[in-house]
């Protein structure tokens, strides 16, 4: 075999560890992970030079021409993020597409260097740690389980942050809630006193109940 031969040969190996690195970890492979495995960054350079290899965000890396899906590059990306507003409502069937952008909910003290990717775009809210775990649940997300807000939080979110939606939209949630036979009433107002909308609630929904 030639030189040329060998160092295709090499390549190839090369981009094979990579790949199955990067499907180890949701299609997303750390810098340092792959510093570990040998990978220099000049080689990977070159690799994303080549179009081989993308850059999704500073330190992390995605194979090129491979179809990942949004979710499970938001899922490696973001295992400690909890799905809501427009995101949330989308997965419980109160929206009928999903929005453009992903809206994650994050502990305060997240670096917003993560947040800072070309694809997919993603809006964080951050919150309070405190705040952040009440209510959380999990749902079949990709090819793992990703945190979402119970809907009755969901809710109480929405209403108070309801700029973050088109009016319509809002509109068309709240009515898919109400009319949600697994909607808890009890649970919503729990959460309305706790994220201070319960005037919203009682003034948009609790005609309804």
């Amino acid at each position: 075999m030639s030189n040329q031969g060998i160092r295709e040969e090499k390549r190839v190996i090369m981009l094979d560890k990579i790949a199955e690195i990067c499907e180890q970890n949701h299609g997303i492979a750390k810098a340092s992970v792959l510093y570990e495995a040998g990978f220099d960054y000049r080689r990977l350079q070159s690799f994303v030079e080549e179009g081989r290899l993308l850059r999704v965000r500073n330190g992390y890396y995605q194979m090129a021409r491979v179809s990942t899906d949004e979710e499970e590059i938001i899922l490696g990306q973001f295992p400690d993020g909890v799905l809501t507003i427009g995101s949330a409502l989308f997965y419980f069937g109160y929206l009928p597409s999903r929005p453009l952008q992903w809206s994650i909910a994050v502990d305060k003290n997240t670096s917003k260097s993560r947040f800072r990717m070309e694809y997919p775009v993603v809006v964080p809210y951050y919150t309070e740690p405190e705040v952040l775990s009440m209510g959380v649940t999990r749902i079949r997300f990709g090819e793992g389980e990703m945190k979402i807000y119970e809907k009755e939080r969901l809710i109480c979110d929405c209403l108070k942050y309801e700029e973050k939606l088109e009016r319509e939209e809002l509109k068309a949630a709240l009515r898919k809630f109400i009319d949600d036979p697994e909607k808890n009433i009890e649970r919503l107002l729990t959460y309305a006193k706790e994220r201070k909308v319960l005037s919203k609630v009682q003034n948009r929904i609790g005609v309804w109940m």
